[in-house]
């Protein structure tokens, strides 16, 4: 054989393997790359669903620990409940005042019963947190009574007010007296007025002293004198519970405590002026609130709540 074609024989067998080396090399490329591909529809669609069970699992995890929380506060308020069953007003209030120190507070109406509290609070710890809520629509005799009451026992009672954007919207759509329209506009006047301050003079606290009592209203019958109040997450305590009217009037008058001069003029309960009138001899004491209502219809939402 010439040289020359010895020399190009191999030459041309191995460009021939070279072109099916590249090929077979392409193919494998496009293959690789259609799976990868695949590879990564299949990892976002794996992500996709992992979302979505982490997020049902928080759910189901955080209904359980809600679950576990209430079940386990259900447990201290009864505990506590059986604790101080036989123990005296002043004696449950020096428990909380110290157990909770800078973490309890008084929620003030400035009716009868909040003004007793306010009395045995100043003697047991002036420094304890008081506050009242000003709708706005308060009687004159009522603000009075807060100076009264300030320079009577030496404090300051903390003043919550409501949100006036809210308030601006609400009279600006509904009417300034809106609540005598219907239970549901009422509603959102006490929800603006009341309970959305109240949860900001609530912020940081873990008990909640009022000043309810069973006798004051068929709406106010089966509470205790501790209970749980899961909308605020905080330990409700009712120092009166078992307080009869006459009790609460009795305190008032040996101990020469500050009260709203409207209770000598047949107002038994005052709230909001145009929401609050006087009441006849012998008529429910929560009849002048809300009347034309019903009964069962007449808390403001503050100790009735879902």
């Amino acid at each position: 054989m010439p040289i020359h074609i010895s020399i190009f024989v191999p030459l041309r067998k191995f460009a021939k393997m070279s072109v099916r080396t590249w090929q077979n090399d392409a193919y494998k490329y496009v293959i690789l790359s259609v799976l990868i591909k695949k590879m990564q529809h299949f990892i976002f669609f794996i992500g996709i669903l992992c979302m979505v069970f982490r997020k049902d699992n928080g759910k189901i995890f955080s209904t359980l620990q809600s679950k576990k929380m209430l079940k386990k506060m259900e447990e201290i308020v009864k505990q506590l409940n059986n604790t101080f069953s036989n123990k005296s007003t002043e004696e449950v209030l020096k428990y909380f005042l110290k157990e909770y120190k800078g973490e309890i507070g008084l929620s003030s109406s400035l009716s009868y019963e909040d003004q007793v509290l306010t009395h045995i609070i100043c003697s047991i710890d002036k420094t304890a947190k008081i506050f009242t809520l000003d709708t706005g629509r308060f009687f004159p005799e009522t603000y009075s009574l807060i100076d009264n009451t300030n320079m009577r026992y030496g404090i300051h009672l903390q003043v919550y007010f409501p949100d006036f954007k809210r308030i601006e919207e609400m009279v600006n759509e509904h009417g300034v007296n809106l609540f005598y329209e219907s239970i549901e506009k009422r509603h959102l006047c006490c929800q603006i007025r009341k309970i959305e301050p109240l949860k900001r003079a609530l912020k940081g606290l873990k008990v909640w002293i009022t000043g309810l009592r069973r006798s004051q209203s068929v709406t106010r019958k089966n509470m205790k004198l501790v209970e749980y109040d899961k909308d605020d997450n905080i330990i409700k305590l009712n120092p009166l519970i078992n307080w009869s009217e006459d009790d609460v009037k009795l305190f008032v008058k040996k101990n020469n405590v500050p009260y709203n001069r409207l209770h000598d003029k047949g107002f038994p309960s005052i709230g909001c002026q145009p929401c609050t009138r006087a009441v006849k001899e012998g008529e429910d004491i929560r009849s002048g609130r809300w009347w034309w209502e019903d009964p069962e219809h007449r808390e403001c939402g503050l100790h009735q709540r879902n």
